[in-house]
C-alpha cells in the first residue's frame, strides 16, 4: 500500500492529474465518497475519482465548489456538453472526450486551453435588401433590346415576318402556361388542339381577318372537347375550361396583333401598338421605382402603385399622340384617346397575369428570358392591348 501511495503522489506531481485507481484499491463505495456519474458512451473509461463530499452538501453540489470547471470534477463528460464557457476547466486538468476509454491514453484528452478556444460563432451577414426594381435590370434591358431589334428588323424588311414572331411567341407561351397548370394545379390543357388551333387562328387572320381567327377558335374549342373525352369524367370540366381559356387568352388575342400587319400601313400600325405598350410599361416602371408609395392593388400586385399608373398614363398618352399623328396621319386627340386606352388595357393585362400567378403560387410563368421570366410574363400587357389597338386603329385610321 505504501508503494501504491508513492506512485500516486509521483503521478500527481508529474501530470497534475489523479491517476486511475489501481486494481485492489478501494473505490468510492468503499471510502464513502459518492460514485462519479456515468455518461453514455463512457462505460469502461478511466474516470477521475470524485472529490470527497463535504458533510451537509449533496452529491450534486460539485458545480458550486468549482463554478469554472462545471461538472468536470464528476468525471468524464460528453463532448456535446462542452461550450465555450468551460474555459475555467483548466484547474480541473484535461477533460476526457465523450466515449474515451482507458485504451486511448492521455493523447486523446483535450487540453484546457483547447476547450477554452472554441471558435466563436460569427453573426450571420445582414440579408441584402431586394432590389426595388424586383428584377435583374441589366439582363432585362438587354433582353428587351434584343427582342425589340428582332421586331424592328422584321417590320422594316418583310413585315409579314412579324406574324411568324407572333406565332412562335404564342406557341412558347402556350407550352409555359400548360406546363405550370400541369405541375401546380394538376390541370391538363389539350395541348395538340390548342397548339394547332392557335397557329390556325394567327395565320388565318392574315388573309381572312377576324372571321378566320374566330372560326379557328370555335373549331379549336370543339377539338378540345373531343380530345379530352377518352380520359373520362374526372376533371373533365376543369381541363376543358383551362384549354378554352388558354386558346382565347393566347392565340385568339395574338391574332388581333397579326391583323395589324396586312394593311399597306401595317408597319405604322404595329409600331403604334408596340410603342404605346412599351411607353406605358416604361413610364409606369420609372415612376413606380422613383416615387411609388401608394399600392394600387396590394392583394394582387403589391409593387404596382398609383404613382406608377400615373407614369404609365404620361408615357402612353405622349407615345399615342406622337405615333398616331406621325406614323398614321391621325389626329392628336385620337392619339391621346388611344394612349389612355392602351394604358388601361396594358395595366389590366398585367394585373390579370399577376392574379393568375398568385392563384397558382408561382413567381414567373417560365425562365426563358433572363430578367423577365418567361414569354408569358412579357405577353401579359401586349395580348389585351392588341385587341384594343386593332379596334381603335380600325376606327380612327381607315384601312389602306
Amino acid at each position: 500500500m505504501a508503494q501504491v501511495s508513492e506512485e500516486r503522489e509521483d503521478r500527481v506531481d508529474a501530470t497534475g492529474e489523479e491517476p486511475a485507481a489501481a486494481p485492489g484499491t478501494p473505490g468510492p463505495a468503499d471510502t464513502g465518497a459518492p460514485a462519479a456519474p456515468e455518461f453514455p458512451g463512457t462505460a469502461g473509461a478511466a474516470a477521475t475519482p470524485a472529490t470527497p463530499e463535504t458533510p451537509g452538501r449533496s452529491a450534486t453540489s460539485g458545480a458550486g465548489r468549482n463554478p469554472a470547471a462545471g461538472t468536470a470534477a464528476a468525471g468524464a463528460i460528453p463532448a456535446a456538453e462542452k461550450t465555450p464557457d468551460v474555459g475555467g476547466a483548466a484547474g480541473a486538468g484535461a477533460i476526457p472526450a465523450a466515449g474515451e476509454t482507458s485504451g486511448t491514453g492521455e493523447a486523446a484528452r483535450l487540453s484546457a486551453a483547447g476547450a477554452a478556444e472554441a471558435p466563436a460563432v460569427e453573426p450571420a451577414p445582414e440579408a441584402k435588401k431586394a432590389s426595388k426594381a424586383g428584377r435583374n435590370l441589366p439582363a432585362a434591358i438587354g433582353v428587351g433590346l434584343l427582342l425589340g431589334a428582332a421586331i424592328i428588323v422584321s417590320l422594316l424588311t418583310v413585315r409579314f415576318l412579324f406574324i411568324g414572331i407572333i406565332a412562335v411567341a404564342i406557341a412558347v407561351g402556350t407550352f409555359e402556361f400548360a406546363g405550370v397548370l400541369r405541375r401546380v394545379a394538376d390541370t391538363k390543357v389539350a395541348m395538340i388542339p390548342v397548339l394547332v388551333g392557335g397557329q390556325a387562328m394567327i395565320w388565318l387572320a392574315w388573309p381572312f381577318g377576324r372571321e378566320g381567327a374566330l372560326t379557328a377558335f370555335v373549331l379549336t374549342v370543339l377539338a378540345c372537347l373531343l380530345w379530352r373525352l377518352p380520359q373520362g369524367a374526372k376533371g373533365y370540366l376543369r381541363d376543358i375550361s383551362a384549354s378554352t381559356f388558354a386558346a382565347a387568352y393566347l392565340p385568339l388575342f395574338g391574332a388581333f396583333a397579326a391583323m395589324l400587319v396586312p394593311p399597306s400601313d401595317g408597319v405604322g400600325r404595329v409600331l403604334t401598338f408596340l410603342i404605346g405598350v412599351v411607353a406605358s410599361d416604361t413610364g409606369g416602371y420609372i415612376a413606380g421605382v422613383l416615387g411609388g408609395k401608394h399600392p394600387m392593388a396590394p392583394t394582387i400586385s403589391p409593387k404596382k402603385t398609383w404613382e406608377g399608373f400615373g407614369g404609365s398614363l404620361v408615357g402612353g398618352v405622349v407615345a399615342g399622340a406622337l405615333t398616331l399623328s406621325l406614323l398614321l396621319d391621325g389626329h392628336v386627340w385620337q392619339g391621346v384617346l388611344f394612349g389612355v386606352a392602351i394604358v388601361l388595357t396594358a395595366t389590366l393585362g398585367d394585373l390579370v397575369e399577376s392574379l393568375i400567378k398568385r392563384d397558382l403560387g408561382v413567381k414567373d410563368m417560365g425562365t426563358l428570358l433572363p430578367g423577365h421570366g418567361g414569354i408569358m410574363d412579357r405577353l401579359d400587357s401586349l395580348l389585351p392591348s392588341a385587341v384594343v389597338s386593332w379596334l381603335l386603329l380600325s376606327a380612327f385610321v381607315p384601312l389602306g
